[in-house]
Order: C-alpha cells, then structure tokens, then sequence
C-alpha cells in the first residue's frame, strides 16, 4: 500500500514519469543475425501465429507492403504497389543521398540515453514512403519482433507521405511465445507534406517483462492530416510514449487516440504533445485507459500558437480490480483567440450498469465485459475498414484475457 501511495504522490508532479530506470548495459546488444527471406510463408508458424496477435497478416491479403525485422535484422521489406518504397533504414542510408535530408531530423539524439543508444547503436527500422500524389489502396504493415531472451532492438523509423499522396500504416510489435524479456527503443519521425494523409496504427503484444522506450516526432504541412492510433493491451512490464506533433502548415490537423490497459504489474506512460502552430490548425487526443491492477498515467498537451487553432482532450479511465491511474490534461495558449478544452474522468462501472444488463439476462462477467467493450469503442475517422477490425480484432482479444 506505501509503494502505491509513492506512486501517488510522485505522479503529482506533471513531469515525472512512470517506469524504471532501465540500465541499458543489463540488456544485450549483439541480438543474433538472420537471414532475409523472400517470402513470408517461410516463417515458422509459430512466428506468424505471434505476428497476426499483433495486426502483422504473412498472407498480405489486402497489404500494400511488407517490413519485417526480427531481432536486429531486417528480413523481409517489399512494396507491392506503385508509389510506395519499402526500405529497410540502414540499406537506404547506403544508398538513397535523401533519405539523409529526414534521418534526425526532428527527433533529437541527445534527448535522454534511449535516443543516444539509438544512434550510437542502431539495428535497423525502416523507411515508408508514398510518392507525390500516390493514394496507397491498401495499408502497409511493418512487424518489429525479438525472437531472443533478454536482448535489445534499436529501430529508427521514418515515415514520408508525399504531397497529395494517401498512406495508411500498421506496425505490430511482438515477441517470441518464449520470449519473456528484452527491451525496445523505437525512434520514429513522421513526415506528412503538404494536403497529404497518413494514419499510424500501433498494435502491441509484447512480453509480460518487456520495457518499451518509443520517441517519436511528426511535422504536418499545409492541409495535411496525421492520425495516430496507440493500442496497447497485453501485459507489459513498463512502456513511456509522449510523441511530439508540429503542426506547422494552415489548416493542418492531427488526431491521436489511445486504447490502453494496465494489467498486474504494468507501469503504462503513455501520452501525446500537439503544438498548432499554423493558422485554422486542428488537434484532438482522446484516450481510453482500463487498469486492471496496473498503473496508468494518460497524458495530453496542446499548445496554441495561433489565433483561430481549436484543440480538444478526452481522456476517460476505469478502474476494474485495483491499480492506479493518473489523468494529466495540459492545455496552453499563447495568443489571444486560440479555442482548446479538455475533459478528463477516473472512476469504475456503475453497479447499476451491471444490475441493468443482468436484468436483461447477462451474466455479472458478460455484462462487465459488454461496458468493457463499448467503453473501448472509440470511433476513429478516417480509418479504412481493415485497419479499423484490425483494432477491433485486437480489442476483443485483448479483452477476453484481462476480463
């Protein structure tokens, strides 16, 4: 109970995080080499079994491209439409003088010793890119995977939609069924030019005593859109995500939404930071967070810098059997004229809720699990449908474990 009442009073402070302080040398950083393959029905089943828990299909139905890296290589990466590149990084980095032009160059390496260990040590990741005017029909899928007890995997990602191009992006993050532990640190930057589209759709399904470090950034040009969408569900050891968004161009918009569930022993950090800097820019974080025994902080800042920007957030939390959560909305205006709200709840599931729907002849746990469930229904514009039963999918799965 002191442990959680530390916990408590720590959390007070906007500024503190959750998670431990990981000593990244305790962690090995020469995961073994794999081979590339060239098609994906190669993988072990189990493999694949592990890989569609978190979004990844290897049949590629209804899959513009295709990056799969497992440990520290880079295996598989195919476009399998025109006007998509699918490049592994440090390949690109050899041989494409622009990709350059974008590597570090919003993210910064000596932001704390995940991003230095990042560049100082660097597997691989990727680069996505949708040419000018590409609408990509399909979304790409990217799969990070360790396969190997206790290591480490160093990605940097960079993520270019074109001006006037469409591209919708899901990147499912695994481990091996016997992989209890490792670390990852993800660094990703987000380009998104101008009247151009991209949604990233996270999906995670980690090991129970995975520490997940993701330091991301995002520029968003004249009339672009970013949607970023952050699914975290299984149970994980420690995560601490707070990416950063510029919205730089007139009429600019990004949307962040998080599904995120804190099991027994789960320290979750999750959030997200708009700046709207541009005229008639538009943001909205909305987050939904059950704790299930974990400990939860949801974040969100917005800062206005422009007469006319809007801005909303939305963070909602259940609390089911114990844990802790923390609701931090932050809202900042620097001129006159900017509109922002926020609207922030912690609380548990109404008795009478559940007395209702028993009534109507559930059960006590099919009636929890149906509030579970339309709690966790958020509805994200602009999703194709298959990302939107991605999500879905991972949802329902998620849900039958922790309930």
């Amino acid at each position: 109970m002191r442990d959680l009442d530390n916990k408590a009073s720590e959390a007070k402070d906007k500024k503190a995080a959750i998670g431990p302080d990981v000593e990244l040398d305790a962690y090995s950083v020469e995961p073994p080499a794999h081979e590339t393959i060239q098609d994906l029905k190669s993988l072990p089943e189990e493999d694949k079994e592990r890989m569609l828990l978190a979004g990844i299909d290897t049949e590629e139905s209804e899959r513009s491209g295709t990056y799969i890296q497992k440990d520290s290589s880079s295996i598989y990466a195919f476009s399998h439409e025109e006007g998509l590149e699918v490049i592994p990084i440090r390949e690109a980095l050899e041989k494409l003088d622009w990709v350059k032009e974008y590597y570090w160059k919003l993210a910064s390496v000596d932001q704390d010793k995940y991003t230095a260990r990042a560049h100082l040590d660097l597997h691989d990741g990727y680069v996505i890119r949708a040419l000018p005017g590409s609408k990509i029909s399909f979304p790409v899928q990217a799969c990070l995977y360790l396969e190997r007890e206790g290591s480490t995997q160093n990605v940097h990602n960079i993520i270019i939609a074109e001006e006037d191009s469409e591209l919708h992006v899901i990147t499912g993050c695994a481990t091996a069924a016997h992989v209890t532990e490792g670390l990852h640190i993800g660094i990703s930057e987000f380009f998104v030019k101008k009247n151009a589209k991209l949604s990233f759709t996270m999906i995670h399904h980690w090991a129970d005593n995975m520490i997940v470090r993701p330091r991301s950034v995002a520029k968003v040009e004249e009339g672009g859109l970013f949607l970023s969408n952050y699914v975290s569900m299984k149970p994980i050891k420690s995560i601490q995500s707070y990416p950063t968004t510029y919205l730089d161009g007139k009429g600019a918009v990004a949307r962040f939404y998080s599904l995120l569930v804190g099991s027994p022993g789960s320290e979750l950090d999750i959030g997200g930071r708009v700046y709207l800097r541009g005229k008639d820019t538009r943001a909205e974080i909305i987050s939904r967070a059950i704790t299930n025994g974990g400990n939860i902080i949801a974040r969100g800042d917005l800062i206005g810098e422009k007469p006319g920007v809007k801005g909303h957030l939305e963070c909602h939390g259940l609390i089911l059997k114990g844990g802790f959560m923390h609701a931090i909305p932050e809202l900042t205006g620097t001129v006159d004229g900017v509109e922002m709200s926020h609207e922030a709840a912690v609380g548990k599931i109404a008795q009478e809720e559940i007395y209702y729907l028993m009534s109507r002849g559930l059960t006590e746990e099919e009636a929890t699990a149906t509030i579970v469930r339309g709690f966790l229904n958020v509805d994200i514009p602009g999703l194709p449908p298959k990302l939107k039963s991605e999500i879905d999918r991972a949802v329902e799965l998620s849900q039958q474990e922790f309930m």
